[in-house]
């Protein structure tokens, strides 16, 4: 995807203003313009990881350097990691990496944190136990001596809903995800049938209890699935992601596609930011996904042209990750003028 089509430039706007007829298209055209240069400028950090036996401690490390006020947060405090553990498939690339979760906690206490929990809810399996043994995360929660929460079987607490996408009025949250002062979001890098892509914002629905809305949270499903991914996200609040993209996931995600290695980390403290970088690190185009689109109106940045790339361009780390036929479409450019209109 060439750069150029992610810029939009006053010359292009005066353009557009000079080629459409009518006062109301213009003012229309406008807004849009101005609601795109009022997404807040914000920083996404790509590194190149080659394997998971790469210093990651010291990647993530750089990384997180990179972002002072979550770095401030850090010291003394409770930071809760939340990977994508959903299934265990032998071989696929399923979940985020137990290795990059190790990382993570040995960056997080480096870096001075009080407490570091790691956390999830899957949708899928209920027998967490065996979901940890057969995924290595046991093993790694055992060597570093960390607590693991099953987000389903948590205690809970009603969260009234901002903007109630969902029609629900209050989501029900897992205490321990209300009581941290940091949650991280951790994906994996995949494509997704329903969603798109599953990020670090669709990564939240983990932090959804089972014991509440059931297995396989059918109940959020039904509400619309970008509508609960926007309403979650508007109640957890997640600080920081740190997307797996050491290895991904393209075609039928996020459970039976092909593994497709990347090489790449992702972080920052947008995570709508964060996601619209790892969607165009796997050649798609975020103005495609509703619930990237959705959350520009509440503080998420989409627009390449707001987001200062520290690392690696995406130009160095993109590729071709295919998709199910019926979402060919994310992997054609907008036309300017939709693309415009589609700024909310």
């Amino acid at each position: 995807m060439s750069s150029k089509l992610d810029k939009l430039t006053r010359r292009d706007f005066l353009k557009l203003a000079a080629t459409v007829t009518g006062g109301g298209i213009v003012g229309g055209a406008f807004v849009r313009y101005r609601n795109l240069w009022q997404q807040p400028s914000t920083r996404v950090m790509t590194l190149k990881a080659v394997s998971y036996k790469h210093d990651l401690v010291d990647l993530m490390r750089r990384g997180v350097q990179n972002f002072p006020s979550i770095l401030q947060r850090i010291k003394g405090n409770r930071v809760v990691l939340k990977p994508n553990l959903v299934e265990y498939y032998g071989e696929r690339c399923v979940n985020t990496n137990p290795l990059f979760v190790a990382a993570a906690i040995e960056t997080f206490r480096s870096l001075g944190a009080g407490e570091v929990i790691v956390a999830e809810g899957p949708g899928h399996r209920r027998d967490m136990e065996l979901l940890l043994e057969a995924s290595g995360l046991q093993d790694v929660l055992y060597q570093e001596k960390v607590n693991f929460v099953d987000l389903n079987l948590d205690s809970i607490a009603p969260v009234q809903l901002k903007e109630n996408y969902t029609q629900l009025g209050a989501l029900f949250l897992p205490k321990t995800i209300l009581g941290a002062d940091l949650v991280i979001s951790m994906p994996k890098l995949k494509t997704h049938h329903w969603a798109g892509v599953t990020l670090s914002l669709k990564n939240m629905f983990g932090t959804v209890p089972g014991v509440k809305y059931g297995w396989p949270k059918n109940a959020l499903h039904w509400c619309g699935i970008d509508n609960s991914i926007v309403d979650i996200n508007l109640a957890v609040k997640p600080d920081f992601a740190i997307v797996d993209g050491i290895d991904g996931m393209q075609g039928d995600g996020p459970l039976y596609g092909e593994t497709v290695h990347a090489g790449v980390i992702v972080m920052g403290d947008n995570l709508t930011a964060v996601d619209a970088t790892a969607a165009r690190i796997m050649g798609i185009y975020p103005e495609h996904i509703p619930h990237l689109l959705m959350m520009q109106r509440h503080g998420g940045t989409v627009h390449a042209s707001r987001i200062s790339q520290i690392g690696e361009p995406v130009s160095a780390v993109q590729q071709d990750f295919s998709v199910l036929s019926y979402w060919d479409f994310v992997k054609q450019p907008l036309p300017f003028i939709r693309k415009l209109f589609l700024i909310n």
